[in-house]
């Protein structure tokens, strides 16, 4: 990875080997897969999607992990299925000598929208 700042998540992407690099492609597959209406964007030099203009989840490549940021209500309400990872207040790591969750990213970004959706309803009460 370079210090230079990506400009899309294609150009995030592409700097990284090509191991990560179809990792990372299967996991953004994965997160529009699920959330088509969602807005693909870089924010803090990562890949991020958002929704009514919040956003639903950030991943990053490094070296030996891949970094998943759904939120910490997210990563709450996940505890138990996060046993098996290390976890941040905010944040999972998916080793990359493992298996992808898919099934659980899947899972985790139906929350996140779910979520999402909750709060564009309140903030439209108020």
């Amino acid at each position: 990875m370079t210090n230079n700042k990506p400009r899309s998540i294609d150009e995030y992407i592409a700097a990284f080997p090509t191991e990560t690099q179809i990792v990372l492609e299967q996991i953004r597959a994965t997160i529009k897969n699920v959330a088509p209406d969602a807005e693909e964007t870089i924010s803090y030099g990562i890949p991020t999607f958002k929704l009514n203009n919040t956003y639903v989840v950030y991943f990053a490549g490094f070296k030996n992990h891949i970094g998943f940021y759904p939120a910490p209500v997210a990563v709450e309400a996940f505890q138990k299925e996060f046993e098996s990872y290390k976890t941040g207040k905010g944040s999972i790591q998916f080793p990359l000598d493992q298996p992808m969750p898919f099934d659980l990213i899947t899972r985790i970004v139906q929350f996140r929208i779910r979520e999402n959706l909750e709060q564009a309803k309140t903030k439209k009460k108020h």
